[in-house]
């Protein structure tokens, strides 16, 4: 007979004595359970004792908390929070240097459980611990502790860092600018300012002013990983709390400060590996930097008024005046024209002047020749694009002029119109780039080559506006084949950007490698392949194959789930840097997950201390559905997160374990894996991909005595039985 389901089975231990193993009451109140268990044991005053989990984070057990306990699990009898944070509270203001050390260094560990952190908190903990801090007269190993403390009790968000006094945040910083200071606390002391950042705007405010962009710069050229890391995230930091003009401000003063050209040598290209955490921050800086470029996307040109405005929804502020504007556009036709326009004035008549400038527009590629601004008032790509078109000519005036000139020499119908195709292209690269969109919590994708090049956006431009041009005489193309040209440049563009290249040389040899011929042989060869696997009796043999795949998907998801992965923590704060593993048992019947340090890239399955029968799994829930996205319902949804979002629903009570992948692969591979787990179908994009590429490959291998052969729909007919079987050959003959 089953034990009740307010019913487990537990172990508990003490140090000096048996363990005691008991059915624990779920419904029986928690004091009632410690006076049975200090009973046992001949212990007076149960009321100062407190059960805590033995493994793992050692989180205390409460009337809050009591209904994750599992059958199985080993649970500590230790002194009670309350006590133990008298206790700590005593230590840390010890004479006693090592009582000191080891006070703090426990508080650091407890710090983490929320019931022990109240009682300190509820203690005024925190003051004594500014008290160290601002007295000053402790370094090295005590004050790291000291940090560690206080970073665990801020977590729990019980106090604001709004209420941190100015004495004790001048400490830290202090602690940031000196040259001579222990690694650990420099690392703990940016952790710091870090959270302390998004908090509100007078401490960003002071952040910033006392922790100069240059006094980060020194701290990211240290060979030190870690300070590397945590100097780069409190650069972001400030980054992402800045306002537009402040932000324009800090990336300008980095530029100066050739940041990019540092981070490109020294941490991409550097003999470490790139950990997840600076990929992130590498990620955030190239679309911080790449944002700049909005405000010009979205400013519409109003050809008729007197300054050129931002949209309605945007700073009402003029940011270009109708001179200024009509300067550029003049400039782009002074830069390709040695015009008769421009001679002196009494030379010709106005109409006679303003006639040749609309001939030389038009050669340009404006649509409309008397009044070019007009094709600048979609927004976006907006007044970029004539940003882009004023930077190729000057910066490039040869290969600006070679392109017009080419193309003003063609028949009407078959010149490729410049400024149509600038415009054109600039929206292109927005969207290839997500330029004006929010920056992503979890995402680590980069492009290498972003950080090679102080002028990228528009270096890129000036390399695919040629690319335009060479792809439309490739493409013979008209004024029809506009779109279709685009459109061909748009994959070439993206392509070759898939590929990673590491430098804008890298990525112009390779996107012009890649020409019109080479787009039709990608686009045959993606065609032929789908037309033959559509013929009737591949398509047979499709299904017959696929139940066979599907297995070996599922074994290759449980096997990946086997191998575990690194999650991390993520708060509607900050992006945590608290990280655990998950990883499923040999015999797939256990998940075990935990909590574990930065740099454990693959822990063994003895050291996680948490557990989940698989047979105790319920379901799996994704995206909106999970318990943690609907906790931050009430602020701004992040999308990257519910993308990326799971949760595992599990034992009678229905508890969840909640997951955030690292990337979209993992989240794939997740959640497949524990369909299968689930008994269920997988049903993630990846399983398809996945599926087709294996089909692909076995009907290539099947039907490799088929080349060239067609293959009919139909199979052919059977003959007609013979009239006779005289052509049979009697054996009973030859036996005579």
């Amino acid at each position: 007979m089953p034990p009740p389901k307010d019913v487990v089975k537990i172990a508990i231990q003490m140090v000096g004595a048996i363990p005691q193993l008991i059915e624990l009451q779920q419904s029986k109140p928690l004091a009632a359970v410690l006076k049975d268990v200090c009973d046992a044991w001949s212990l007076p005053n149960a009321e100062r004792y407190a059960l805590q989990y033995a493994d793992g984070r050692q989180t205390y057990i409460t009337e809050s908390n009591r209904g994750e306990i599992k059958n199985g699990s080993i649970l500590r009898l230790t002194t009670s929070p309350d006590q133990e944070a008298e206790r700590l509270y005593s230590g840390i203001q010890s004479n006693n240097v090592d009582v000191k050390t080891d006070s703090l260094k426990k508080l650091a560990s407890l710090s983490q459980d929320v019931t022990f952190a109240q009682e300190f908190i509820n203690r005024n903990g925190l003051k004594q611990i500014f008290y160290i801090v601002e007295e000053g007269n402790d370094t090295g190993e005590i004050l790291a502790h000291t940090l560690k403390a206080f970073m665990e009790l801020m977590e729990h968000d019980f106090v604001s860092w709004e209420t941190l006094s100015a004495a004790f945040i001048k400490k830290i910083v202090s602690y940031v600018n000196m040259n001579a200071m222990d690694a650990s606390v420099q690392q703990l002391s940016m952790s710091i300012l870090e959270n302390m950042v998004p908090s509100s705007r007078v401490l960003f405010e002071l952040v910033k002013r006392e922790v100069t962009v240059d006094r980060l710069l020194t701290h990211l050229q240290v060979t030190n990983a870690q300070l590397q890391l945590k100097a780069m995230a409190l650069l972001i930091a400030l980054l992402l709390a800045a306002t537009d003009a402040e932000r324009r401000d800090m990336m300008e003063y980095l530029r100066e400060k050739n940041i990019r050209q540092f981070i490109h040598k020294n941490i991409i290209h550097s003999s470490e590996p790139l950990g997840d955490e600076m990929a992130h921050y590498l990620y955030v800086l190239q679309s911080v930097s790449l944002n700049l470029h909005e405000r010009r996307m979205r400013t519409s040109v109003d050809p008729y008024s007197q300054t050129t405005m931002r949209r309605a929804q945007q700073c009402p502020s003029p940011l270009l005046s109708l001179q200024e504007q009509r300067e550029l556009l003049q400039s782009l036709r002074q830069a390709a024209f040695e015009s008769e326009s421009d001679a002196p004035a009494g030379t010709f008549s106005t109409e006679r002047r303003r006639s040749l400038c609309a001939k030389e527009f038009r050669k340009l590629g404006f649509m409309n020749n008397s009044n070019p601004a007009e094709d600048l008032r979609r927004a976006p790509p907006g007044l970029l694009a004539l940003d882009n078109m004023v930077y190729f000519s000057r910066h490039t005036p040869s290969a600006y002029s070679r392109f017009v000139l080419e193309n003003s020499s063609r028949e009407d119908k078959h010149e490729c119109p410049f400024a149509r195709s600038s415009i054109q292209l600039t929206l292109i690269l927005c969207e290839i780039l997500h330029v004006g969109e929010p920056c992503s919590e979890t995402a680590q994708a980069f492009y290498p080559m972003f950080f090679g090049q102080d002028h990228f956006f528009e270096e890129l431009f000036c390399i695919c506006i040629q690319l335009v041009n060479k792809t439309w005489k490739e493409m013979r193309a008209t004024q029809e084949d506009f779109d279709k040209v685009l459109q061909v440049v748009r994959e070439q563009i993206t392509r070759t950007l898939s590929l990673k290249p590491t430098s804008l040389e890298l990525f112009k040899t390779r996107v012009n490698a890649l020409n019109y011929s080479e787009i039709l042989k990608l686009r045959q060869t993606e065609r032929l392949h789908q037309e033959e696997t559509l013929a009737v009796p591949v398509l047979e043999l499709r299904e017959r194959l696929k139940p066979e795949l599907l297995e070996l998907i599922r074994q290759q998801r449980l096997l990946r789930l086997c191998e575990g992965t690194l999650f991390r923590k993520i708060s509607s704060r900050r992006r945590q840097d608290k990280l655990w593993y998950c990883r499923l048992s040999p015999n797939h019947k256990v998940l075990h997950y935990g909590d574990v340090e930065e740099g454990v890239q693959s822990p063994p399955i003895e050291s996680l201390p948490e557990k989940i029968p698989v047979a105790d799994m319920k379901a799996l829930l994704v995206g909106k559905e999970c318990p943690h996205t609907k906790e931050k319902s009430s602020g701004k949804q992040n999308k990257d997160v519910l993308e990326l979002a799971f949760s595992i629903v599990y034992d009678v009570e229905e508890y969840c374990l909640n997951f955030v992948a690292p990337t979209r692969y993992e989240f794939c591979l997740w959640t497949d894996g524990l369909n299968v787990l689930l008994g269920k179908e997988m049903t993630s994009e990846r399983t398809q991909t996945d599926l087709d590429v294996l089909l692909s490959m076995e009907l290539k291998l099947r039907l490799l005595d088929l080349e060239n052969i067609s293959i009919p729909d139909n199979p052919p007919p059977v003959p007609k039985p013979p009239s006779n079987l005289n052509f049979c050959y009697d054996f009973s003959y030859a036996e005579q």
